[in-house]
């Protein structure tokens, strides 16, 4: 690239070139289990060997050093794609996602203005109608935004505006509370603080000895927050729960929100996509009484991070969570622009990764997708319970399984694991106890990857 040019198409395409046969290399190559899991070099260490430090003083990078670069850092990135890749709930990105990407990269449309970026915008639209459909919202509402935690901010501040429509020109009333169960995604407690509520605004529900909520004594944990003299302006379920991936039981919460007029807000970050699944959706039963669902793609719909959805059963309600205004912004499509529902002003175009993937595999296809990582947890739990030492607190409902290997220290397990780079799993406490987690995301996973890693949990105890 020269300095006269902000493009050097020759480079551009050579460079496209290279990094599509670099990642085609990869991911073939994370797919057939040739490489290590995951590789986790000290941070100083690593920036030698990609020579950061010299190539952001001096620059001058062509296609051909930009390929041995890039090379050297794909060796040196987490495999999603891995069978082994048993972690963190990440898709392994579909093709058709990072084809997304790589438009947006080189367009790059902040579409959450609509003149910036029409085309985006309108494939979002469709995306959050078809998502709107899904969870059963036909009048529904919705916004992408960049992630699970900041979309359970946003349905919350929808839910802070119907509890209290003046807080965000008056401040948040000191009585406000979110009633969720002690296993809610972390998000929850961020965003009650962010929202001015303050962490202890968030009022713990009685729950089973697995997490869930237990339906029947919803009205104690009601009790408690009045008595404290708390005014909850929303309940949260899990679908599924984030630690063990099991559902809350929606149909009898939702009715009890109803009841006594309590927003009724559904995690279902990674379980919602369960609705595209004929075996699964009723996982799901009475979703479509929720006030707000948020749904990510970037877990189960294989799509890249980050893409997740905010999605409300009223249309005025995600509009009446942001009451801002700017001279500069806040003119024209009004009726298109959709930065009057995200905190977020430069939006990626989230749609099109989404999209790209439902053109391609289908919503059948994605719904198989689905499907499968769910019976390869099922798998994983009958293969473990057949075998002396492993113990499984539960069923699983989707493609998370917890489980122990004896007495011993189950974080030294899995680090050993890491450090080998043979499997990379997580690991999540249940009632007190630590275990260690697996969670189906890779295509590539397998019985013979489960029998491989039952066989070396054992030999490491």
């Amino acid at each position: 690239m020269t300095p006269n040019h902000a493009w050097d198409i020759d480079d551009f395409v050579h460079a496209a070139e290279a990094t599509v046969q670099g990642l085609a290399a990869y991911v073939r190559e994370s797919q057939d289990g040739a490489a290590p899991v995951i590789r986790r070099r000290p941070p100083g260490e690593l920036a030698g060997r990609l020579g950061l430090a010299g190539w952001i003083r001096e620059g001058g990078m062509t296609p051909e050093s930009y390929r041995e670069w890039l090379d050297t850092y794909l060796a040196e990135s987490t495999r999603l794609h891995h069978p082994a890749y048993l972690a963190h709930q990440t898709a392994a990105p579909d093709f058709p996602a990072a084809l997304a990407d790589f438009v947006h990269g080189a367009i790059n449309n902040p579409m959450a203005i609509y003149e910036m970026g029409a085309a985006a915008a309108t494939v979002e639209f469709e995306v959050l109608r078809w998502m709107l459909g899904k969870v059963g919202f036909p009048e529904g509402g919705g916004v992408l935004t960049h992630g699970g935690s900041l979309a359970n901010l946003t349905a919350l501040l929808a839910a802070r505006a119907a509890a209290a429509p003046d807080a965000w020109t008056e401040g948040v009333p000191g009585d406000l509370a979110v009633l969720a169960p002690p296993s809610a995604h972390y998000s929850i407690t961020r965003a009650a603080a962010i929202l001015g509520l303050g962490e202890r605004a968030v009022v713990p529900l009685d729950v089973d000895d697995l997490g869930r909520i237990d339906a029947a004594r919803l009205a104690e944990g009601l009790d408690r927050a009045r008595r404290a003299g708390r005014r909850p302006m929303a309940l949260v379920a899990a679908a599924c729960a984030t630690g063990t991936g099991l559902y809350d039981d929606l149909r009898p919460i939702g009715e009890f929100c109803a009841e006594h007029g309590l927003w009724f807000h559904v995690d279902g970050a990674h379980g919602a996509s369960a609705l595209l699944s004929d075996e699964h959706r009723h996982l799901l039963d009475g979703v479509e009484l929720a006030d707000s669902v948020i749904w990510d793609a970037h877990k189960m719909l294989r799509t890249s991070g980050l893409v997740a959805a905010v999605l409300v059963r009223r249309e005025g309600d995600l509009d009446a969570a942001f009451r801002q205004r700017a001279s500069y912004l806040f003119y024209g499509d009004q009726g298109f622009d959709l930065i009057g529902r995200t905190v977020e002003c430069t939006k990626a175009a989230l749609g099109l990764k989404v999209f790209l993937n439902l053109a391609w595999r289908g919503e059948r296809g994605l719904g198989e997708h689905v499907a499968r990582r769910y019976a390869t947890a099922r798998r994983f739990w009958e293969l473990a319970r057949e075998r002396p030492g492993f113990h499984c607190p539960y069923e699983p409902e989707s493609n998370i399984v917890c489980f122990r290997y004896g007495d011993g220290d189950q974080a030294a397990i899995r680090e050993t694991l890491l450090e080998e780079g043979s499997f990379h799993l997580t690991s999540a406490e249940l009632g007190g106890v630590r275990h260690l987690r697996v969670t189906v995301m890779a295509p590539a996973t397998d019985d013979k990857t489960l029998e491989a890693l039952l066989d070396r949990v054992s030999a490491l105890s």
